[in-house]
This record gives structure tokens, sequence and C-alpha cells, in this order.
């Protein structure tokens, strides 16, 4: 049985080489995850971000948001986001980064409230919008980003008119 796991576990430690990766110049990568800072923080509500680097002007991903505690008075308690991105920077050397204009979907669920005298209500809505940000990414891929933007719900009366998208991310580049 020794003999087994220590062969397993040289085959696995041979095929597995983690170093080849994080070798690769930032520009190459093409891979972000990213995580809201403030949402978390204030929340508990946690927002993940995907991005995948089409190529250096142009990104697409998607957002997804689970709000940990709905006794809070964030009106969403699960979205999701797609989002396609277009960056306008001078230097190119690292790709997707600098000034980027953003147009997002989303789906959300949560709850709402209709006027003061009631409670909150549900609802499951749709939306389109647009947004604005900046990134910044270091020499080892360390990524950090403002993003602020709005839209409109669309095809329901039972949510929020108005969609907010914005968040402090910070992630990774792989």
């Amino acid at each position: 049985m020794k003999n087994l796991f220590l062969l397993l576990l040289i085959t696995f430690s041979m095929t597995s080489y983690g170093q080849e990766d994080s070798r690769r110049p930032v520009a190459e990568r093409k891979h972000e995850v990213k995580i809201g800072a403030i949402k978390l923080l204030a929340g508990p509500i946690l927002e993940g971000t995907y991005e995948y680097i089409q190529n250096k002007d142009f990104t697409f991903g998607f957002s997804v948001l689970v709000n940990l505690d709905n006794r809070n008075d964030y009106p969403e308690d699960f979205s999701v986001t797609p989002f396609a991105r277009f960056y306008f920077q001078e230097t190119k050397e690292y790709g997707a980064r600098g000034f980027f204009v953003e147009g997002f979907g989303k789906y959300s669920t949560g709850r709402y409230d209709y006027d003061s005298y009631d409670q909150d209500k549900k609802y499951t809505a749709g939306g389109l919008g647009i947004a604005l940000g900046k990134k910044w990414i270091n020499n080892s891929g360390f990524v950090f980003e403002i993003l602020a933007g709005a839209g409109r719900t669309i095809g329901t009366d039972s949510g929020p008119d108005v969609l907010f998208r914005g968040d402090f991310n910070i992630g990774y580049r792989f």
C-alpha cells in the first residue's frame, strides 16, 4: 500500500509542474479572476468575476454575486452579470489594462421596497447597462480595478428601475 501511494505521489508530482504558468509574461496570460472588496467588507456580499482576454483591446466575462446576509439593505440576493469591455490605453505592454468602457446585462433576484409602508417584496429582473472603469496590473499578474456603472431594468415591473454596478476588485491574471 505504501509503495502504491509513493508511486501515485511521484507520478502526480511529475505531471503537475506548477512553475511553468507563472513564468509566462503577463502579456500572454488570458484569464483573470477577481473579487469585489468593498461589497465583501461592507455586506457581507460575495461578488466574484472571471474575465477572458480576447486581445489587447477587448475582453469578456461574467460576475456572480451572492448576498451572504439577506437581512442587510442590499436589494440583490443573487445576480449573474455577463459583460464585454473595450480598453482605451495608449501603451499596450500588458494589454487589457487602463481605462475601459463596459456593456453588461444582468439577471438578478432579491428584495425591493416598493413603498415605505409595505415590507420588501421579492423580485426577479433582467437589465442592461453601461459602466466605466480603470484597471491596473503589475509584472506578477496582480490586478486592481475600479468600476462604476448603471443600467435599466427591462421586461418587468417587479424590481428596481435602476441597476447599479461597481466595486473595487482585486484579483490575479493567469
